[in-house]
């Protein structure tokens, strides 16, 4: 029998319950200080943002960028996490605990968000091992497992909140949720996903209620190709040079409804 279920047991024991919003990082705060003081809006239901964006890691020195976009959401009680590349369990420990103690003693982090975490029943070991270690660096660290996917069971007991969906609004309308999910409360969960239409939001918000997860980050944002130079002749032979693409990171900046995305999370939302 598949581990993959409709939800339905799902969606009866968590009804409408509020979400919260999990930010997975935006740009750089000098190329979006938008994006970085819209987070600091008083009301926000904002359950933790990663530093560090895509790329992860704390970089070489500290930024004093970061810190200045860090700081007031540390005053507003907001859990900060620092992002570390799992490298899907071939980091070496050390080089992954260096990076974390690098953003505790820099930005002052809760907890960490582990990217390009293992999924799979191979990984638990290193996961594990880890995990444990990052936790004996501050007392209560809160760890998410970037995953992106439905792991096998044996991962949730490592990580405070994993995240089973990382992906496009194309992929989330057609997902199913494991069935082991039901043992745990929706806080234990976390769907991120890109391109959705500001007219498909509800939408959005029943699936993830429908599936258990009580953390949501959503946005129209999408991770095409951007073109970033124009094709030029090359010497004598007059051909063209092939132009340059580069992936834009969906996350990196806010959804075009965000106003109405926070408005309609949290308590009392009418759908």
């Amino acid at each position: 029998m598949s581990h993959l279920t409709s939800g339905h047991r799902r969606f009866l024991a968590t009804g409408k319950a509020p979400l919260r919003l999990g930010v997975p990082g935006f740009a750089h705060p000098l190329v979006a200080p938008a994006e970085w003081g819209g987070l600091q809006r008083a009301g926000l239901p904002l359950d933790w943002v990663v530093l560090g964006g895509a790329g992860g890691g704390p970089g070489s020195r500290p930024d004093p960028c970061w810190r200045a976009a860090a700081a007031p959401l540390r005053e507003a009680g907001v859990r900060l996490l620092g992002h570390l590349d799992l490298a899907s369990g071939t980091r070496p420990l050390g080089e992954l605990l260096s990076d974390a103690q690098r953003f505790l003693n820099w930005y002052k982090v809760d907890g960490f968000a582990l990217g390009r975490c293992p999924a799979d029943a191979a990984g638990l070991k290193e996961t594990r091992r880890a995990a444990g270690a990052l936790r004996t660096l501050r007392d209560g660290t809160h760890l998410v497992l970037l995953q992106g996917t439905h792991p096998c069971p044996g991962y949730v007991s490592l990580a405070d909140q994993l995240v089973t969906f990382a992906g496009s609004w194309s992929g989330y309308r057609w997902s199913q949720v494991a069935e082991w999910t039901a043992d745990h409360p929706p806080e234990r969960f976390c769907h991120l996903v890109y391109g959705v239409p500001r007219s498909h939001l509800d939408e959005a918000m029943r699936i993830a209620r429908w599936q258990g997860a009580g953390t949501v980050f959503f946005t129209d944002r999408t991770n095409h190709a951007s073109r970033t130079g124009r094709a030029h002749r090359a010497g004598r032979s007059g051909r063209a040079a092939p132009l340059t693409f580069v992936r834009v990171d969906p996350w990196e900046s806010l959804p075009g409804y965000w106003d109405e995305f926070v408005s309609r999370i949290g308590p009392g939302v009418s759908e």
